[in-house]
Order: structure tokens, then C-alpha cells, then sequence
């Protein structure tokens, strides 16, 4: 079995049914172990865009990483989920490998850890919430301390209710 971090994240249409759904799907594909408080957070690239949702959960799976990274891309298509070529559009559901086991991968179709785990809060927050401890195989840090590094104060993040 293989521990593996997932960031969820929407900012269209009904969001908290869309991770809902999304965390329905998940359980597909293995056991949610931890799931985060529920985060609202600002746009970080395109701030001309509706704010965001997001959630970290803890995943134990028998998928390796690209049948993971597959099997994601086909929920996010499920959930409707459209294919731009622009980045940092809005989105029904993310679903991001975040990190997986102790790993360090880096393709052209997929980077474990996720490449901007440790520059952006809606994933920083939660994921310190449910691993503080984990440390960046990269980075050889805590993740409760590159939570407390991260001092971007153009990002705005609540940590709201699940309902």
C-alpha cells in the first residue's frame, strides 16, 4: 500500500457538491485516511476568477503514481472538468498529487512532490493540518515549517465548515 496526498480544489458551479463528489470518486481508488478541514482561498495567477475551495486528503492506494495520475484526470473529467490550454483557469475540480509515499518524480507529465506544494497556502494549510510532520523529500523540511516560511500575503485562505 502507498500513502499519497491529494489537493482538491474547485471554483465553479456548486463547489462544495463538486469536492464532495470528487471525495466519493476518490474512495475508488483506495481509502481516505485523513481528509482537512474545508479552506476558501483567494486566485493566485488569474485573480480575475471566482475564490477557491480546497482540501487536502491522505490516500492509501494500490495505484503507482501514473495509473494514480490517470485515474484522477478521468474524475476530473467525470466531474466535468473542460481541457484549456491556458493555465489557471476556472475549474469544477483539481485533484493534484501532492506527494506519494516518499517519491521524487519528475516527467513531463507528472512532478512528485507537486512542484508548488511549498509556495502556495490553500495547499500548505491543510496539508500541515492532517502531515505536519511529513517531511518534503525535496526540500528535506517539515511541512509545519514550510507552512510557517511561506510569508505570501497576496493569498488569502479561511478555514470554513464542512456542511
Amino acid at each position: 500500500m502507498h500513502y499519497v496526498y491529494i489537493g482538491i480544489g474547485s471554483n465553479l458551479k456548486d463547489k462544495f457538491t463538486n469536492i464532495k463528489l470528487a471525495l466519493w470518486h476518490l474512495k475508488t481508488l483506495g481509502k481516505i485516511v485523513k481528509k482537512s478541514s474545508l479552506y476558501k482561498s483567494s486566485p493566485v495567477e488569474n485573480r480575475n476568477q471566482p475564490y477557491f475551495l480546497n482540501c487536502v486528503v491522505k490516500l492509501t492506494t494500490k495505484l503507482l503514481p501514473y495509473k494514480l495520475l490517470k485515474k484522477l484526470k478521468d474524475i476530473e473529467k467525470k466531474l466535468g472538468r473542460k481541457k484549456t490550454k491556458k493555465k489557471y483557469q476556472p475549474r469544477t475540480i483539481d485533484l493534484d498529487i501532492l506527494l506519494y509515499d516518499k517519491k521524487i518524480i519528475k516527467s513531463k507529465n507528472l512532478t512528485i512532490p507537486h512542484e508548488k506544494l511549498h509556495k502556495r497556502k490553500f495547499v500548505l494549510w491543510p496539508l500541515a493540518e492532517i502531515a505536519p510532520n511529513f517531511v518534503h523529500p525535496v526540500l528535506n523540511k517539515k511541512i509545519k515549517d514550510l507552512k510557517k516560511e511561506l510569508k505570501d500575503k497576496s493569498q488569502r485562505i479561511w478555514r470554513i465548515k464542512w456542511v
